[in-house]
C-alpha cells in the first residue's frame, strides 16, 4: 500500500481553480523532492484551470481528479457541500487505493476536507499543510481528528493548545523561496521595466501591494497609506502598484477609495504577474498592509531580491522582519505610520542600505528550498514510520 517499488507515494491534490502562495510553496516542494525516496502525484480537478495552466508552465506532472469539484470557495461548512463531499468520497478512496498512495499531503481548506477523509477510508496518512489563520473552522473544529499530522506555516498560524486542539500533532514548517533564482534578478533592470509598463518618470518611487486583493490583506488600506503620503510628503513622487487578482470587488472599492482621496492618477491596477521576482524586485519598497496573515510569500521573496518591507506589526510578520534590521513593523491599520515609514526608507540611506542587505541575508538562511523540503520529507518519513518519532520532531520545530 505505501510504496511503489522502492519509492514512496505523496498525492498532491489541488482544486485548480485559483493561484495563490500554497501552489507556489507546494510546486516548490514538488519539484525538489528527492525524486530516490518519494514520487509526488499531482492531481487537479480543474484541469484547464489557473493551476493547471501554472503547473503547466513549470513543468509539472499532473492528473485529473476522479471527480469534479464539488466544493465552492469558503462552502464546505454548508449542507449541499457536505453531502456531495460524501458522494465523491468513493471514487477519491478507490483513486488512492489505485495508485498506492501513501500520504496525501493537502495544501487549502477544500482540500483538506475532501481529501482528508478519502485518505482515512483509503489508509493513507494524511498530512494538513495549514497556511490559514489559528481560529479557521477547519483547523480549530476538524483538524484535531482527522489528519495524521500538521504542519503550520508559522507559529502565529499554528492550532492554540487546548482540550480539543491539534497542537500536540503540529510542527511550523516556513515556505520555500528559490534562493538563487533571486540572486539573479537584476534590480536595476527590473525597476526600468516597471517605470516603462506605467509610464512614470524614472525618479518616481515605487510602492506596491502584491498578493490577492482580499479584506485581510487590506488593499484599501494601501490606498489610505498613499494617500498619507501624499499629504505628508507632497513634494514627493511616487506610484502605487496592486499585483494580483481581486476578489468580492474589492479593486472597484480600491479605486473608489482612491478617487476620494485624490490619488487615483497615482495608482496602477497591474493584475496577476508570473513569475513575480522581476516585478518586486523592481520596486523601491513593498507595503505588506496584511492584518492576520499567517506568512505572507511575498514578504520574503521582497527581502530575497532588496526590496525593503514595511510590514503590519500583526500575524506572522513578526517572525520574518525584525523592526529596523530586516525591514519595518508598524501598527496595523494606520495609513499614517506607512506613509512615514516610507519618507524614512527614501531620506535615510544607511537605514535603507542596512535594512536591504541585513533582510537578504536573513532570508537566504532561513527560507531556502533544500530546508523546507528536509523539514517536510522528515514528517514524511515519521508517518510512514521510516524514522523514529522524537528525532524527525526535533528536526522539524526547528527549522
Amino acid at each position: 500500500m505505501t510504496k511503489c517499488g522502492q519509492k514512496v507515494v505523496v498525492c498532491f491534490p489541488f482544486i485548480g481553480d485559483f493561484v495563490g502562495g500554497s501552489h507556489m510553496s507546494a510546486l516548490g516542494l514538488i519539484r525538489n523532492l528527492p525524486d530516490s525516496r518519494f514520487l509526488p502525484l499531482v492531481v487537479l480537478h480543474d484541469v484547464d484551470g489557473p493551476v493547471a495552466e501554472l503547473f503547466r508552465r513549470e513543468g509539472i506532472d499532473f492528473e485529473a481528479a476522479p471527480v469534479i469539484n464539488r466544493l465552492e470557495r469558503a462552502g464546505a461548512r454548508n449542507g449541499a457541500a457536505a453531502v456531495n463531499v460524501a458522494r465523491s468520497l468513493p471514487a477519491l478512496v478507490r483513486f488512492l487505493r489505485a495508485r498506492n498512495a501513501a500520504i496525501v499531503h493537502t495544501n487549502d481548506g477544500r482540500a483538506h476536507l475532501v481529501w482528508g477523509l478519502a485518505a482515512r477510508l483509503a489508509g493513507s496518512k494524511h498530512l494538513w499543510h495549514h497556511r490559514g489563520d489559528a481560529y479557521s473552522f477547519g483547523l480549530r473544529r476538524v483538524a484535531p481528528w482527522l489528519p495524521s499530522r500538521v504542519v503550520a506555516v508559522s507559529k502565529f498560524a499554528s492550532p492554540r493548545p487546548g482540550l480539543f486542539s491539534a497542537a500536540g500533532k503540529c510542527s511550523v514548517v516556513h515556505s520555500p523561496f528559490d534562493v538563487m533564482k533571486m540572486v539573479c534578478v537584476e534590480r536595476e533592470a527590473a525597476r526600468s521595466n516597471v517605470v516603462a509598463a506605467i509610464g512614470c518618470s524614472p525618479e518616481t518611487k515605487l510602492l506596491g501591494y502584491v498578493g490577492t486583493l482580499v479584506d485581510r490583506k487590506r488593499p484599501i488600506l494601501f490606498v489610505e497609506a498613499l494617500a498619507a503620503l501624499k499629504r505628508l510628503a507632497p513634494q514627493v513622487k511616487f506610484a502605487g502598484l496592486f499585483f494580483g487578482n481581486a476578489l468580492n470587488g474589492l479593486d472597484d472599492a480600491a479605486r473608489s477609495r482612491a478617487e476620494a482621496l485624490g490619488v487615483a492618477d497615482c495608482i496602477h491596477f497591474m493584475g496577476f504577474r508570473y513569475p513575480s521576482e522581476p516585478w518586486i524586485a523592481g520596486l523601491d519598497a513593498l507595503l505588506v498592509t496584511a492584518v492576520n496573515e499567517p506568512l505572507g510569500r511575498t514578504l520574503v521573496e521582497a527581502m530575497l531580491l532588496g526590496t525593503p518591507v514595511i510590514a503590519a506589526d500583526s500575524g506572522g510578520n513578526p517572525e520574518v522582519v525584525e523592526d529596523g534590521e530586516t525591514g519595518m513593523l508598524v501598527r496595523p491599520d494606520d495609513p499614517d505610520e506607512f506613509a512615514k515609514a516610507c519618507l524614512t526608507l527614501f531620506n535615510n540611506s544607511a537605514c535603507h542600505e542596512h535594512i536591504v542587505e541585513t533582510a537578504r541575508v536573513e532570508a537566504r538562511a532561513r527560507f531556502s528550498v533544500e530546508r523546507h523540503v528536509h523539514a517536510i520529507t522528515s514528517v514524511y518519513e515519521e508517518l510512514i514510520g521510516i524514522n523514529g518519532f522524537s528525532a524527525s520532531r526535533a528536526q522539524v520545530d526547528n527549522p
